[in-house]
């Protein structure tokens, strides 16, 4: 396995740097999907600090930034877990001047959040791409430090990887982890760390059939930066195209990539919650759904699911659980 962009070794530094800040989320075996064959471990993603994953990224990549860099301040663009994770991330390191970019139609309830964590909210735009747009204009002109929400960034990618290293120290008989993609940055960052600790463990990725972005990369051999989402979907975590370091390294880590349908993982959320007991959003589900939809090719004898996410949507939750 070649790969000199981005190694383990990102991911021992960030742990190291962000331990004292993050929760290690508990590894809990399902008693429910597990069979006499078959163990499953859910790793509770869900239940960390402004209950994401994202935040071991962020605090990892602002740890590292310059007295210079703090100064002039950090900004994103982000109305979803990355920018509460930038926000409450600021908090934490006493960065005082943070600013998370989203779009005028963000739900109050988004910008309420990310407020509470300590960051001013600027709305901008009538859309994401808009959003964008006019964000990237505002920091460049004011000098300030971005903080990329797609996490083309070793740094961002280390703080992810951080996850595998909790894994394998709470269970070193897991030899199978199964990951929900989006971007591909939380695969990628605990594929290289697993594979390091332990070269022969199983990484399986998983994405929703309503933006296969990084399964349709690897099948057309072209890198897509944009992808289309194709009708409705729950993992609005998961939409848009892929990292460019993700693409380019996770073909030599990843041993399988599973697509599962938005029905399944409807399913899957509402099994977590009213079996399991564990609130996780869309995304997070997508690794139940893949046992649901396919268990023999989630091969293994002890697995770890990775809840990425807990922040589902009230509204949705309900309707979830009275369907």
């Amino acid at each position: 396995m070649m790969n000199n962009t981005f190694t383990a070794r990102e991911v021992y530094d960030a742990y190291e740097r962000i331990k004292n800040y993050i929760y290690k989320t508990p590894l809990e075996e399902s008693l429910y999907l597990g069979t006499e064959e078959q163990k499953y471990f859910f790793k509770l993603e869900s239940t960390q600090t402004v209950k994401s994953f994202k935040i071991r990224g962020a605090l990892n990549k602002m740890s590292t930034l310059t007295e210079e860099e703090r100064q002039r301040g950090v900004a994103t663009i982000s109305s979803g877990n990355h920018g509460a994770s930038v926000s409450y991330a600021a908090k934490l390191l006493g960065i005082k001047n943070a600013k998370i970019i989203v779009p005028e139609t963000t739900p109050q309830a988004k910008v309420d959040k990310i407020k509470y964590y300590g960051a001013d909210v600027m709305l901008m735009g009538s859309g994401y791409d808009e959003a964008h747009a006019m964000g990237m204009s505002y920091i460049e002109e004011n000098g300030m430090t971005y903080i990329d929400a797609y996490y083309d960034d070793p740094k961002i990618y280390g703080g992810q990887g951080t996850v595998a290293v909790e894994i394998l120290d709470q269970n070193p008989d897991i030899d199978t982890i199964v990951v929900p993609i989006g971007g591909g940055g939380l695969i990628t960052g605990i594929a290289v760390a697993a594979k390091a600790i332990k070269p022969d463990i199983r990484i399986i990725g998983v994405q929703t059939e309503a933006c296969p972005a990084m399964i349709r990369a690897y099948e057309d051999n072209v890198f897509y930066e944009e992808y289309p989402t194709t009708g409705d979907t729950i993992c609005d975590a998961l939409v848009g195209g892929v990292g460019k370091l993700s693409y380019d390294i996770l073909k030599d880590y990843v041993d399988d990539l599973i697509e599962v349908k938005e029905a399944t993982i409807k399913k899957a959320v509402k099994h977590m919650i009213k079996e399991e007991k564990f609130i996780v959003e869309g995304a997070s589900a997508t690794t139940v759904a893949a046992v649901m939809d396919d268990r023999e090719r989630v091969a293994g004898k002890n697995i770890a699911l990775v809840m990425s996410g807990g922040n589902i949507d009230g509204d949705l939750m309900v309707k979830l659980l009275n369907e």
